[in-house]
């Protein structure tokens, strides 16, 4: 048997106690942090709220060498993922290839930052669009499709969740300033006026700790903040229903002029 479990978004505290009870019946618990981290935790952390010792595994570990799949052919064996488990196509890869190998899967769910966020940000959940993510640029590589695709949203009347790049095994986390400095490139880049200063945006930091932050406000306002440790997300909203409006003044200190001329 193969348990794919969800450690939920900030903390150890966050898994199930379905989650718990699974990895009391393992034989072995491995974790993969290359997707994601949670921040407000440790691996001893961890080790402690299940009590039990756990591997991590690289990348190639999981993706080349199939760790847990090959261990799971003869044992029960628990992979601890951040979020929701099968956010990541990484860990679809692996339900497939142990249903090929006739190998028993489970997946036990948790919190993640697709709904999280638009919760956080005051937004309903249904008129979100495509979820796009915004990668590490450099001298040679600037990509300027999440651009165009956040752009596709707002044609069609529906938000952006924006996502902003990870790479936890070198502990390098893009913050919300750097997802909206690339925003205004892209917009440069291509000429476009789609996205600019003027346009709002929310960022959601912290999302599941005691205390998250969600603040909205125009791109050039929200550019030149610090928003504290990671992880951090962005939203860019569409029009707005007026329950929506009056939760990102009220709640994300959005100001009231820039999301009262976005209600429909």
């Amino acid at each position: 048997m193969l348990y794919i479990i969800g450690l939920g978004l900030y903390d150890e505290n966050d898994i199930s106690i379905k989650g718990l009870r699974a990895i009391e019946d393992c034989d072995e618990v491995y974790a993969e942090f290359y997707t994601a981290m949670l921040q407000g935790s440790s691996l001893s952390a961890i080790e402690r709220r299940i009590g039990r010792t756990v591997k991590v595994l690289g990348r190639g570990e999981i993706e080349e060498e199939r760790i847990p799949i090959e261990r799971a052919s003869e044992l029960d064996v628990a992979l601890l993922v951040a979020g929701d488990p099968l956010v990541a196509t990484t860990h679809t890869e692996l339900l497939i290839d142990a249903h090929r190998r006739g190998i028993e899967t489970r997946v036990i769910h948790s919190s993640s930052i697709i709904s999280a966020a638009p919760g956080l940000a005051g937004l309903q959940a249904y008129k979100f669009g495509r979820i796009i993510t915004i990668p590490f640029t450099a001298d040679n590589y600037f990509p300027t499709s999440p651009y165009t695709n956040i752009g596709e949203n707002l044609k069609a009347g529906s938000h952006s969740l924006v996502l902003l790049d990870i790479e936890a095994h070198r502990n390098r986390y893009m913050t919300a300033s750097e997802g909206l400095r690339y925003l205004l490139k892209a917009s440069e880049k291509l000429d476009d006026d789609t996205i600019s200063g003027e346009t709002l945006a929310v960022v959601i930091a912290r999302a599941g700790s005691e205390k998250p932050l969600a603040r909205a406000d125009r791109i050039d306002v929200l550019v030149d903040e610090d928003f504290g440790d990671p992880l951090h997300c962005l939203v860019v909203p569409a029009g707005l229903h007026f329950i929506e409006a009056e939760y990102l003044v009220e709640i994300a200190g959005a100001p009231r002029a820039v999301v009262e001329r976005m209600i429909i």
